[in-house]
């Protein structure tokens, strides 16, 4: 049995009686499992095994020619890892403990009890995908292959994290299955998605295609084409995005986001290898790899009904999950400087100093949009620079609001007043005094930053070094005060 095998894993089901495995196939493939296998003779299980990849055997524990339980021992000899579920009566229930002692995952009763084969065959699919990407890793690093560098030339990154996903996806580029790509919105997942082309050797084209927003008729023309009158408006033939990437790699990005009509049209694509146009009964070949993205909780959407678990698991040949620019502030200070040559290009000007203060700004800012957010401000900086170093101005700004702050630019009165009216000199008869005006615009300026005083001395206009000044002599002051009180 080979488990790295490109085409999904079989749930095999044996059982003397026709209408046991009738019941329980038509379950587990209503519930997204697929394929599911049936044999009545015990004798068919082992030849069986050896010609396919299977996540799960299902056994009766009384059949005819060879037991369960005899069979049972006999498959794990022989893959001992492959999880085997006893089907037994209700008065057999002291040998289907047995049988556990044996080796077999689990036991079910009968008549089945539905939710429980549809968990353990759930759990079964999960550790079948744990154990392939484990045999695919471990062929990897066997084999010690020399890195391919070029596919990652477009990836800014320092990151060890990043370093450790590059080499998964070396690991994985060849084995054809579907790659779903994970993370939060601007984290570089395209560009990720084009490195795996890159590593998958495939001639032919990188399709990208945003799925987002799209109904079911502008999704099936989009990927699968249409021939001339499939509907009104069509007045010839149009090749879709699949015929674009055969031989290569199609991309669908934003793929959470599928009706679920589309889902099922995506999911017999991805089953059958073959499509459709509109218009047309006569299918095409697609010869195609795919990989998706999605910056959605998927697996929350399938407990939703949302998503479709079969599809996800179809997608899901192997995961990459990309970490947020905030979990790698190695990389921000060679995105700055990336973007700064990128950015002084498009623009004709001479690339601007950053400065210290710049990096350490960023460091501190949790950055909602990554990587794509940190160009944006970065351009924007180098559009408006006129001379010297990198001001610090627009990205100060763009910081304050967007985590709410108020904007700096204003004085310092109004600054207060934007962040509510909590925050207004409570004693209207009279002034502050100096050191009250302090003390107020000091407490009130921690409390809108956060406590992150790199911000807070953005706020108030100083340096980090004057305020930290004047935190430690409002210590020192509130220490005295401590010490003189009886």
């Amino acid at each position: 049995m080979n488990i790295t095998a490109s085409s999904p894993p079989h749930f095999l089901l044996c059982d003397d009686e026709a209408g046991v495995l009738l019941g329980a196939s038509l379950l587990l493939r209503r519930s997204g499992f697929d394929p599911v296998s049936t044999l009545q003779d015990s004798r068919q299980v082992l030849p069986f095994l050896a010609q396919n990849s299977v996540a799960m055997v299902m056994l009766d524990l009384h059949m005819p020619h060879i037991g369960g339980l005899q069979l049972l021992g006999e498959i794990k000899q022989l893959y001992p890892d492959l999880p085997v579920v006893i089907l037994t009566a209700m008065q057999d229930v002291k040998m289907a403990v047995a049988c556990m002692k044996e080796g077999a995952m689990d036991y079910l009763l009968k008549p089945i009890e539905k939710e429980r084969l549809l968990a353990i065959a759930e759990q079964t699919r999960q550790l079948y995908s744990l154990r392939r990407q484990v045999d695919t890793l471990k062929g990897y690093l066997l084999n010690d292959p020399k890195p391919h560098q070029e596919a990652f030339a477009g990836i800014v990154t320092n990151s060890t994290r990043m370093r450790s996903i590059f080499q998964y996806m070396e690991a994985i580029a060849t084995t054809r299955e579907p790659v779903l790509i994970t993370g939060e919105t601007g984290v570089g997942k395209e560009s990720i998605a084009a490195a795996m082309h890159h590593l998958s050797g495939r001639s032919g084209a990188f399709v990208p295609v945003n799925v987002a927003g799209l109904d079911d008729m502008v999704f099936s023309d989009t990927l699968f084409g249409h021939r001339k009158g499939a509907y009104t408006g069509a007045d010839q033939n149009r090749d879709g995005q699949i015929a674009k990437a055969v031989g290569g790699t199609l991309f669908l990005d934003e793929i959470g986001d599928l009706s679920e009509t589309s889902q099922v049209k995506l999911l017999r694509l991805l089953q059958e290898k073959k499509y459709f146009p509109l218009g047309s009964d006569i299918g095409k070949h697609a010869d195609i790899y795919v990989v998706a993205a999605t910056n959605r909780a998927i697996k929350e959407r399938i407990l939703n009904g949302h998503f479709r678990a079969d599809l996800y698991y179809r997608l899901a040949g192997h995961q990459v999950h990309l970490p947020p620019l905030r979990e790698r502030v190695e990389d921000i200070a060679l995105l700055v400087n990336h973007f700064l040559q990128d950015a002084a290009r498009s623009v004709g000007k001479e690339p601007p100093t950053p400065t210290p203060e710049l990096f350490s700004l960023l460091s501190s800012y949790s950055f909602p949009g990554n990587i794509r957010e940190l160009r944006a401000m970065v351009f924007d900086a180098v559009a408006q620079h006129r001379r010297g170093v990198l001001s610090l101005r627009s990205f100060k700004e763009h910081i304050l609001a967007t985590q709410g702050y108020p904007d700096p630019t204003v004085p310092p009165h109004d600054a207060l007043a934007q962040c509510g009216p909590q925050l207004s000199w409570p004693h209207t008869a009279r002034p502050p005094t100096i050191k009250e005006a302090e003390e107020f615009l000091l407490h009130n300026a921690l409390r809108a930053s956060k406590g992150n005083q790199g911000v807070a001395a953005s706020l108030l206009g100083i340096t980090r070094q004057a305020l930290n000044q004047r935190l430690a002599r409002r210590k020192k002051g509130h220490d005295e005060m401590d010490a003189s009180s009886p």
